[in-house]
């Protein structure tokens, strides 16, 4: 049996368009997702290698993690360096989409000054190495306690954080994380409506952390999908102890195909990016290179099962 592009090619040369064909056409995307890799998986290697390796396995985009002490580190990436790492990002066929920082909300022994300090210089650093299409922070917000008091300090301390990127010109989307306050999508999203729905706050979904804990596919994604503006990729899988994140499609409990499916339908044309968590490179014997092919053999396929088009300059 024919797939929707097949049907619409083989229609097109013959010269014919029929109602269905139309209403296919019609109901087309008017854009792509990218498929996206994380260095955070990368940490041994520098920014400039993360790029061809990235580029070379095949993937769309580029998620820098910034952390403090790791590579693209904003406060010890010198001007020449940015400059460099643009030029080599405008001549690759990645796009550039997220940074991913790491803030926690009403840190003990961190003023609130610090945490704005840092979103500003990761402002500096998006538009530093992508000028004409900056990409958002993404971030979790950890802490453990779960409450509506809680989450309106959260939403306190957030709203200072859209004053700030409004002002520097940059997204934030924030992760609900497995065991930190913020753990699930409607969280996220009584947060950002608290605060009346501001451009510059959204959400970053990643069912990795929802899974297994009754919450479905379904419901999260429709639930954060006016909100999503960054999506990352990963299996988790249980434990004798709990849980524990695996690579994108190793665990076989979630279907990537029918998450880009609803994703599509939602309107959503953003970035999928697959993120290798601590819990898998900082075990023994890791090997980068091999986690990278598995994880674009994995999620290519996914693309091509939901019938989602992807940019086609690096494939």
């Amino acid at each position: 049996m024919m797939n929707r592009r097949e049907f619409l090619t083989s229609t097109l040369a013959a010269g014919m368009l029929t109602p269905l064909a139309k209403s296919l056409i019609a109901a087309a995307p008017a854009s792509t997702m990218t498929l996206g890799y994380g260095t955070y998986g990368l940490k041994s290697f520098t920014s400039e290698q993360a790029i061809d390796l990235i580029a070379g396995t095949g993937f769309d985009s580029i998620e820098f993690t910034i952390w403090p002490d790791w590579d693209l580190d904003p406060a010890k990436v010198d001007t020449s360096r940015r400059k460099l790492l643009r030029e080599k990002l405008e001549k690759s066929p990645l796009k550039l989409t997220s940074l991913m920082e790491n803030l926690s909300v009403q840190k003990p022994g961190e003023n609130l000054s610090v945490r704005l300090e840092r979103i500003k210089r990761v402002a500096e650093l998006a538009h530093d190495l992508s000028p004409k299409n900056p990409p958002l922070m993404q971030t979790v917000l950890h802490g453990s306690m779960t409450s509506k008091g809680i989450l309106r300090q959260y939403a306190d301390e957030l709203a200072e954080w859209v004053k700030v990127a409004d002002s520097v010109d940059l997204t934030i989307a924030f992760k609900p994380h497995r065991g930190s306050t913020v753990s699930r999508p409607d969280e996220a999203v009584w947060i950002i409506k608290s605060l009346g729905q501001p451009e510059r706050l959204k959400i970053c979904y990643d069912y990795s952390h929802y899974d297994l804990r009754d919450m479905t596919l379904e419901s999260t994604v429709k639930e954060a999908l006016p909100w999503i503006a960054h999506v990352a990729v990963k299996d988790v899988v249980p434990t004798e102890k709990g849980t524990r994140f695996v690579l994108p499609g190793a665990g076989g409990r979630i279907d990537y195909a029918h998450l880009l499916t609803l994703l599509q339908q939602g309107g959503y044309r953003g970035d999928v990016s697959c993120e290798v968590s601590g819990q898998v490179w900082s075990q023994p014997g890791y090997d980068p290179k091999a986690t990278m092919k598995t994880c674009y053999a994995n999620m290519s396929q996914a693309f091509e099962k939901a019938d989602v088009p992807r940019p086609m300059k690096n494939r």
